[in-house]
């Protein structure tokens, strides 16, 4: 929060595109944000605008300010189910702030607004539109798919499932994500549960020339509090003609490149492989002899419980180089995404020498350790090397 003579700029989180992912919270390293039932708030008289919350938020809710005469109270915002407006006094303000703002003010006000995530997108990915639906004006898709990816009978019952738009325009780049809304009770006062979802088709749809796109969701039975989980159980549950309400697109960082020189290591496991599949889709269908390579590695417990195994194995090997890690594979070494990479470092590396080579890494938050791990040990200075690909948009990372 920065002031001027009468006026305060605020730090917000707006209610409408807030996913409630709990990022923000963890991050601020002063303990200014917290939340109720509805909604994640920023304490005013501890916020120091330090920026350390917008990079990690998901969405760029987070990334809300307004000007006004006196700062909205933690209770007011609670209660918000959107974001209000400057005060009057303060539009104008807007137009001419750095004339009117003080120097050290204006200084700060420059520095908010310039404020980016820590990793920026590649060079030359694509412009991405966001929010262009929200909690208040969502999109309803229509189900037109749903099909189960993983083995009958395993414990992991993948679902991928493909909404038609209708005419909604819901422009939408490889590696970014959607929110999905589930039924709402119309007595309950809290404002509606969001789980986010990155989007496993590629811009020009699932099915080319159609308005519409695909996920794949993972049924969740135990949600860490002996509840099944709310939107994953609701997705796949859906059949044909049902309707899901839709809100975003969300994402600006983890984007592909267009350059069709550049290489993309994919390294998850599980529905972490949704935008790989999105990415390698694109190269398919547009650039099927580009001289870029694509590589992904994959992990999972057998081949029974990895999604779109079937596909997977049907792809060029001229177009993709997919390696499998089944840490649960009967007649096999148990091999996990670090043991695939740790066998092919001398590759990586040379890869990696490249400043076409981007690194990107997608799946349960737990491996990420584990995955650098393997590259500090086996690549040359990685640390220095790792400083450098966030910088130029060439290592992204998005966990769960």
């Amino acid at each position: 929060m920065m002031t001027t003579t009468g006026l305060v700029r605020q730090h917000l989180i707006d209610p409408e595109v807030c996913i409630r992912c709990n990022t923000c919270e963890e991050t601020c390293p002063i303990d200014a944000i917290t939340h109720n039932d509805d909604n994640y708030v920023v304490d005013p008289a501890i916020c120091a605008a330090c920026g350390e919350c917008l990079g990690p938020c998901p969405t760029g809710a987070i990334d809300s300010w307004r000007i006004v005469n006196t700062p909205h109270s933690i209770d007011a915002q609670f209660e918000w189910d959107m974001l209000p407006a400057n005060d009057a006094e303060a539009d104008e303000l807007e137009e001419q702030e750095a004339d009117t703002l003080d120097s050290e003010a204006g200084e700060l006000l420059a520095l908010a607004h310039q404020f980016a995530p820590k990793t920026p997108p590649p060079a030359s990915a694509s412009t991405p539109h966001l929010n262009v639906a929200t909690r208040r004006n969502p999109i309803v898709a229509t189900v037109v798919g749903n099909y189960r990816i993983t083995a009958p009978g395993t414990d992991s019952d993948v679902h991928h499932i493909v909404l038609d738009l209708g005419g909604d325009a819901f422009p939408i780049l490889e590696g970014q994500s959607v929110g999905v809304l589930p039924p709402h009770d119309p007595d309950d006062q809290r404002s509606p549960a969001i789980r986010l979802y990155s989007v496993c088709s590629p811009r020009d749809g699932e099915r080319p020339g159609h308005n519409n796109l695909a996920l794949t969701v993972k049924r969740v039975n135990d949600n860490g509090h002996g509840l099944p989980g709310l939107a994953s159980n609701y997705l796949c549950d859906r059949v044909r003609g049902d309707t899901v309400s839709l809100i975003g697109p969300f994402g600006d960082t983890f984007l592909m490149p267009m350059d069709p020189t550049s290489n993309l290591i994919m390294i998850c496991t599980g529905t972490g492989s949704a935008p790989f599949r999105a990415m390698t889709e694109y190269r398919r269908r547009h650039l099927p002899s580009g001289p870029g390579r694509l590589w992904l590695f994959f992990g999972a417990r057998t081949r029974a419980e990895l999604p779109y195994f079937g596909p997977l194995m049907k792809l060029e090997r001229s177009l993709i180089e997919i390696e499998l890690c089944l840490s649960r594979e009967e007649g096999i070494p148990a091999r996990h995404v670090q043991d695939g990479l740790r066998d092919r470092l001398p590759e990586l590396q040379v890869l990696l020498d490249q400043d076409t080579t981007y690194l990107y890494l997608c799946g349960v938050k737990g491996m990420e350790g584990s995955i650098r791990s393997v590259l500090t040990e086996g690549i040359d200075d990685w640390d220095l090397r790792e400083a450098k690909l966030i910088e130029e948009g060439r290592f992204h990372v998005e966990t769960y």
